[in-house]
């Protein structure tokens, strides 16, 4: 994969010098970063004794071992003989009580800010309330709300009494909500009354009511009250509870609840290619450690830190961000609203008026700024220190965009990829060593990482399974009652070692690419192309927006190469420009056989493209679980522009 030197992000002194990972470096008495991640495999209880001292990670009861696998590699217990509440990590930082934790914006404008110490005060409260209602340690509680102070007091509350939370998507219907409450038998419901999205106020009523008839499991319906809700104070559904009201108990909560490590804190659900939603359980000695390691590592996040990294709290990136700030004592901004609204210039202002260090965005998000680039860079970004991308592959032209415009050419971009079902990264960068564009320069330390082909053997220069040899800080345990379908899913492909659904390139040098899922991947004619590369290509062309790849049958080939894009602007000659180009760069053999300009494609609400949903539209058959879609309106698009080809 060829590299042009000038768009190589390089490391300065100051970086190098500053950074979490150096200081982290020597404190363990290694030379750099390769050496580091060398140690966190080779010395593993050295490693993370080290982690728990330097991210703070507070044991009520200190552990014995860092990992027993008697149960095997699948099945490892963590911090073994521990106890703790992360929450602790969190509420009792005598140092940070006077900074401020977190600022809540709104689309509207309005924003709210609390200091460390009064969201202890108002974690408290919210717990002491729940306890009131009866709901304790190991109970199910579905947290459904806006990005905002409310939901993370909701979701650390949660913890704190050691109950269980599950996340659910804003933007999910009645169907979806239930299918995720009702398998984990979920006993309460936190939400809200509705929110604003551009401008208009979008409320929840229909959908709660429909959730309350069909699971009549759940006891209680926490209803936060939006600031923007037109309708009647009394106009709420029946026997629910209001959340200010129970977030102002004069109870007293008592201590956090003492967990094991292995006790579950989560349980978010995710959509696989077929069946239902499989519930990924994460613990307090899992998710947590692992996010602070990496916000540390990779993100290069300490105290005074400002991070914005707008994202829905019902995906894996809410639980994310929020501990990736608040573990390390930086200030979290939160942003409810439309990224466009009132135009394209919103995000740069959200991280102006914050003073903004850190910022992450999602691919499409980036996109989508880099079309609009004199209004989405207009605001003051001096600020800035780092920039973060992740949730699906970006191509290299958008990762220098984002580089050196809202960047300033100035701000190193750290790829970040991990997903659901193992908390935080497998593979990252770190601002000690150069950056190339749309890769990555680190495996993230603790996870021994690897490219592998079919049979498992380690490959390099050419596309392979994203892999893991061994238990991880963070993997999920197992999914919510299903150790069968985990294991089927990332065990049992390859005995002994976790695949993990993704293609991946590791190049001669070290750096690292994704490529893809690998259930998206292509064989054309015995030649396997991820989507990815060839995504990659489209997107280059102007005029192209976005675009999205799948496998068809094909009786000579075996498979076709059929692509989807969304334009900009008017091209009669894009197809057949597109064609060419992808001929040209890829060879004869992967010349597509249809390409589609349509208005949309069809995302979540991490921002990733379903390319399953695409290729089942394609070929005919039912698109399957579509809870997740943030525009299941692509679909019907998706389908006449075929029909009419």
């Amino acid at each position: 994969m060829a590299l042009d030197a000038d768009n190589i992000w390089q490391p300065t002194s100051g970086y190098i010098d500053n950074a979490q990972v150096t200081a982290l470096a020597k404190r363990l008495g290694v030379a750099d970063f390769e050496a580091l991640y060398d140690f966190s495999l080779e010395q593993p209880e050295a490693y993370w004794r080290e982690i728990v001292d330097f991210c703070g990670v507070r044991f009520s009861k200190d552990y014995q071992r860092y990992c027993d696998v008697s149960r095997g590699a699948p099945f490892p217990s963590w911090f073994v003989g521990g106890e703790l509440n992360w929450v602790d990590m969190v509420l009792d930082n005598a140092e940070a009580r006077e900074r401020t934790a977190i600022v809540g914006e709104s689309e509207s404008g309005a924003c709210r800010s609390v200091t460390y110490g009064e969201l202890g005060d108002e974690v408290r409260a919210f717990a002491a309330g729940l306890k009131s209602l009866g709901l304790k340690r190991g109970d199910r509680i579905g947290l459904l709300m806006e990005n905002g102070i409310e939901a993370s007091v909701s979701l650390l509350a949660i913890a704190y009494i050691g109950a269980i939370v599950v996340p659910l998507f804003s933007g999910f219907g009645s169907d979806a909500i239930v299918s995720r409450l009702k398998p984990c038998g979920a006993r309460a419901l936190i939400t809200t009354t509705g929110f604003q999205r551009r401008g208009r106020f979008v409320a929840t009523a229909e959908t709660l009511a429909a959730v309350q008839e069909d699971l009549n499991g759940l006891e209680f319906l926490i209803l936060k009250r939006s600031a923007d809700d037109p309708s009647a104070p009394g106009d709420t559904p029946p026997g629910s509870v209001d959340w200010h009201s129970l977030a102002q108990t004069s109870d007293d909560a008592g201590a956090s609840e003492r967990m094991s490590p292995d006790d579950p804190f989560m349980v978010i659900f995710t959509s696989g290619t077929t069946g239902k939603p499989k519930g990924a359980v994460h613990v307090h000695g899992g998710f947590p450690v692992k996010i602070a390691h990496d916000s540390a590592v990779h993100f290069d996040v300490g105290p005074g830190d400002v991070f914005c990294w707008p994202a829905d709290m019902g995906w894996i990136a809410g639980a994310l961000i929020l501990s990736a700030a608040l573990l390390r004592g930086a200030t979290l901004v939160c942003y409810d609203g439309a990224p466009d609204y009132p135009d394209w210039s919103r995000m740069g202002k959200l991280v102006a008026r914050h003073k903004a260090t850190h910022f992450g965005s999602a691919p499409t998000l980036i996109r989508g700024l880099a079309a609009h680039q004199d209004i989405a860079t207009s605001a003051d970004l001096s600020r800035l220190k780092i920039l973060i991308t992740a949730g699906e592959a970006i191509a290299p032209e958008h990762f220098v965009w984002f580089e050196k415009h809202f960047g300033r050419g100035e701000c190193p971009l750290i790829n970040y990829t991990g997903g659901t079902e193992v908390s935080g990264g497998l593979l990252s960068s770190v601002v000690t060593k150069p950056i190339v564009p749309g890769g990555f320069n680190a495996r993230s330390p603790g996870v021994a990482v690897d490219v592998v082909d079919p049979s498992g053997a380690s490959v390099t220069g050419t596309i392979g399974e994203l892999a893991i040899r061994a238990p991880f800080t963070g993997m999920t345990a197992a999914f919510w009652q299903d150790e069968e379908r985990y294991l089927e899913t990332y065990w049992q492909t390859v005995p002994g070692i976790w695949i993990h659904g993704d293609l991946a390139m590791r190049t001669e040098d070290g750096h690292y690419f994704m490529l893809g899922r690998s259930d998206d991947t292509i064989k054309v004619a015995g030649k396997r192309v991820g989507p990815g590369e060839v995504e990659e290509i489209l997107v280059e062309i102007d005029g192209v927006v976005e675009a999205a790849v799948i496998g068809a049958e094909d009786a000579t080939k075996g498979q076709a190469i059929v692509a989807f894009i969304t334009c900009e602007g008017a091209r009669e000659d894009i197809r057949e420009l597109a064609a060419a180009r992808i001929q040209e760069r890829l060879g004869r053999p992967f010349k597509p056989r249809a390409i589609y300009i349509v208005d949309q494609l069809p995302k979540t609400r991490s921002s990733k493209i379903m390319r399953r949903v695409i290729r089942s539209v394609y070929s005919g058959q039912p698109p399957g679980d579509l809870s997740s879609l943030v525009n299941p309106e692509a679909i019907d698009d998706i389908a006449k522009t075929i029909e009419m080809a």
